[in-house]
């Protein structure tokens, strides 16, 4: 067992550093094709594309606030984008009384396939 565990914590390592790296390496990606101007970009054996997106991040008490009904808050038990989505389009909740409760995020996403 004691062989299982330092092969564990070896790999939680490895997987720290590579993290590391890859945050590093999508910053200097990112940073380059802002700095061309560019979404996509091709190199000899490689398609790279920046997917921007816009995710809501909601603060639990202006949102609680807004709902005015308990049993809404417990189908949410959280401020769950997807669940607060689908509640919007049911008609369960109302857009409009809910957009002082979050704020909106831009996420770059970086997609890199092989030719």
């Amino acid at each position: 067992m004691d062989k299982k565990v330092k092969r564990y914590f070896q790999l939680k390592q490895k997987q720290k550093e590579i993290d590391q790296e890859l945050t590093e390496l999508r910053g200097e990606i990112l940073e380059h094709c802002e700095g061309q101007g560019v979404s996509e970009l091709e190199t000899e054996k490689y398609r790279v594309r920046i997917v921007h997106q816009e995710r809501k991040e909601y603060d639990d008490t202006k949102l609680y606030e807004s709902l005015g009904d308990p049993e809404v808050w417990r189908l949410l038990s959280r401020p769950d984008s997807s669940k607060i989505a689908s509640l919007i389009k049911l008609n369960v909740l109302n857009e409009e009384k809910l957009k002082d409760t979050y704020a909106v995020k831009n996420i770059s996403q970086l997609q890199v396939d092989k030719k």
